[in-house]
């Protein structure tokens, strides 16, 4: 009689436990799965949003979300428009631009960067103004750069097309070479000459002479935000959290996804990029500390596209209602993040 009781109450006890576990089985099987593109591989500039990956801030609002890596055999642009992912990180402002004036119906959902961080390096103490640098031999810019900023530099400040070498991303020329100049991220290639060249270069931060670009833009399908905003608002807000968790709170949850990513990646750089990204503004700043990291000004926008069709990059007479929407970027949802990491 006793082993049947025994029997009686494990079975009570196996339901019990089954039933105390349906809630968790049904809230996994509930979320919505979402791949999300980036440009290139892991890196602290993707911090945000591994970050809000580690933390479980998309599970929170209901998505399952898998960060697809970029790289330089990777084109996750073109697998956004194919269907395959949801979302794209894309570099700034022209792609977009570039890609509603050729009828594909992308739509920009969150800037989290407020800077575009494309600087030109020179040579310390070469140059006093960035209007020296147009005195200099060489500058090293790649094909991507000569076609957009070296445009507007052309324009705005009088830069000679005879002036530019293309750069292979080897910084050893412009190492070598006292009286050149080289395209860079702020985050990334002063790191680099450091490293290899002995000496810190002079650093111009084109955003702020007046690229006024966004960048690290989400990008996705106007068609999902058209019938998918819930998802959109998730992952946007998510995403911002995320961003200000990896810049104020412990980024080491969002630095173990990446290292664990990206092999190759070193701490060092990991801590330079995140520093440099806090001492420069980039993520955090303009509109961003009024609204909350991720927002967007549309006078920013006009004033950035008004550059660029002077500059003959883009074309005139875009719908630039088109290009983007704030319904999900300018809620303040990192505002309450800051605060509650003790960031006035």
């Amino acid at each position: 009689m006793s082993n049947l009781e025994d029997l009686m109450t494990l079975s009570r006890a196996l339901v019990s436990l089954s039933l105390a576990a349906l809630p968790t089985l049904a809230s996994a099987a509930d979320l919505t799965p979402v791949k999300f593109g980036t440009n290139w591989v892991p890196e602290a500039e993707h911090g945000g949003y591994y970050q809000a990956l580690a933390n479980g801030y998309y599970k929170e609002c209901g998505l399952d979300v898998e960060i697809v890596p970029g790289g330089p055999q990777v084109n996750n642009g073109a697998m956004l428009m194919a269907g395959k992912i949801d979302f794209y990180m894309a570099g700034n402002l022209l792609g977009p631009f570039n890609a509603i004036a050729e009828g594909i119906p992308v739509k920009i959902v969150a800037a989290h960067f407020q800077k575009e961080p494309q600087v030109l390096m020179t040579h310390p103490g070469k140059a006093k103004t960035f209007e020296d640098l147009k005195t200099l031999d060489k500058l090293f810019l790649g094909d991507d750069g000569y076609q957009s900023y070296y445009q507007w530099m052309i324009t705005s400040f009088g830069f000679k097309p005879e002036q530019r070498v293309p750069y292979t991303f080897n910084p050893a020329p412009f190492i070598a070479d006292e009286n050149s100049g080289q395209q860079g991220y702020i985050t990334s290639e002063p790191f680099a000459v450091e490293k290899e060249g002995g000496f810190k270069p002079d650093i111009w931060v084109l955003a702020d002479l007046g690229f006024s670009t966004y960048a690290t833009l989400v990008q996705t399908m106007a068609e999902t935000v058209e019938t998918k905003p819930e998802v959109v608002k998730c992952f946007v807000e998510a995403s911002s959290k995320g961003w200000a968790s990896y810049l104020y709170g412990d980024p080491k949850p969002g630095n173990d996804l990446i290292m664990a990513s990206n092999p190759d990646m070193p701490a060092d750089q990991i801590d330079f990029s995140i520093q440099t990204m806090k001492d420069y503004g980039i993520v955090d700043s303009g509109t961003a500390l009024e609204k909350g990291i991720g927002a967007i000004d549309p006078a920013q926008v006009e004033d950035f596209y008004a550059k660029m069709v002077a500059a003959g990059v883009v074309k005139e007479g875009l719908d630039l209602s088109a290009v983007y929407t704030t319904e999900f970027s300018n809620t303040g949802v990192a505002l309450e993040m800051k605060k509650e990491l003790g960031v006035e």
